[in-house]
């Protein structure tokens, strides 16, 4: 059986898409790397930010659903998502950062034995910094080249998720015997598990939480979660695989950037595996990268009607030569 090779995206709820694209960029110094609507909902968009190229397990996606409530944190739930920095000294460098531009955040932390830095943004989406200093796992991506953070300190692609569960024995034992997971590290009520080539991009943090009301997805909570797998191939092996279980899923899906299968593992926990490939560079150029609308071939002879239902957003940014400070 392929292993699974590690995080492949993260997809959340936003209230705001304009605020969304503003907060990756000029906060966070990610590039939008696809502004696309959701194949299953076309009035809604659906934002890609990424590593300078759109590398698969570097991406953390965005729908907006108009009239959405704001969700509300607690258990059953993909709590958390991390993003990688390259060094220790990075994380000193956000927090001046967050403090500059007024971000909340802990401070500094270590959750086993690495150093982190918890935020959040505008809807009270959680997220966390953490430090590749000792890192011998799987590889990052590349950070944004032209982005507005320096180079040495940019975020190169995502880290664990956090997943917060009532039924930790059930999870232990999806995450061990059907997904192949093996735990790595236990720090009280936080468990650490690792795939594959292991290390930051192939670890989740599954925290035993029975006290916490279940959560409630709306904006500002994460809708599911992303596990790379090679090829078409190798999605078969996992759509065999999750049927085998008995799990409910997609079946096969085509994403146009990617192929998928989704299916549910655990009460409101949505799992979805994604091909590396294609990826984000077939219909746009480098350049110009998720300034247009971009749409699967599928959705394009539609086009002009979707248009007029998605309000237009500016995220033209190769004519902008950010500062990086």
């Amino acid at each position: 059986m392929n292993h699974l090779k590690g995080m492949h995206h993260v997809t959340a709820i936003t209230s705001s898409a304009e605020e969304n694209y503003k907060f990756f960029t000029n906060v966070l110094g990610m590039r939008l790397v696809k502004k696309t609507v959701n194949q299953d909902d076309i009035q809604t968009y659906h934002l890609f930010f990424a590593d300078d190229k759109g590398s698969a397990g570097t991406d953390m996606t965005f729908f907006d659903f108009p009239g959405i409530p704001k969700g509300q944190h607690g258990t059953n739930e993909i709590y958390k998502t991390s993003f990688r920095v390259p060094t220790d000294a990075a994380l000193d460098y956000w927090v001046r950062r967050f403090n500059r531009l007024e971000v909340k955040h802990t401070g500094i932390k270590e959750t086993f034995g690495v150093k982190t830095l918890s935020f959040v943004d505008f809807d009270d989406q959680q997220y966390q910094l953490i430090s590749d200093e000792n890192d011998k796992g799987i590889a990052s991506g590349t950070p944004w080249q032209k982005g507005p953070v320096p180079l040495e300190y940019a975020i190169t692609g995502l880290g664990p998720i956090h997943v917060r569960i009532e039924q930790f024995d059930y999870f232990k034992e999806v995450l061990e015997k059907v997904l192949l997971f093996k735990e790595i590290a236990q720090d009280g009520s936080l468990h650490l598990f690792e795939v594959g080539d292991g290390g930051n991009g192939a670890q989740i943090y599954v925290e035993k939480n029975v006290v916490l009301p279940p959560a409630r997805q709306g904006f500002g909570t994460v809708h599911h979660a992303a596990f790379r797998v090679e090829n078409r191939a190798v999605l078969e092996e996992w759509i065999e695989r999750m049927s085998s279980f008995g799990f409910p899923t997609s079946g096969y899906v085509d994403r146009h950037f990617f192929e998928s299968l989704y299916a549910r593992v655990a009460p409101q926990i949505l799992f979805e595996f994604a091909t590396d490939g294609p990826g984000f560079m077939g219909d746009e150029p480098y350049e110009t990268l998720g300034e247009k609308l971009s749409l699967p071939p599928f959705l394009e002879p539609k086009r002009e009607s979707i248009e007029k239902m998605v309000r237009p957003i500016d995220t033209v940014r190769s004519t902008i030569d950010f500062v990086k400070e």
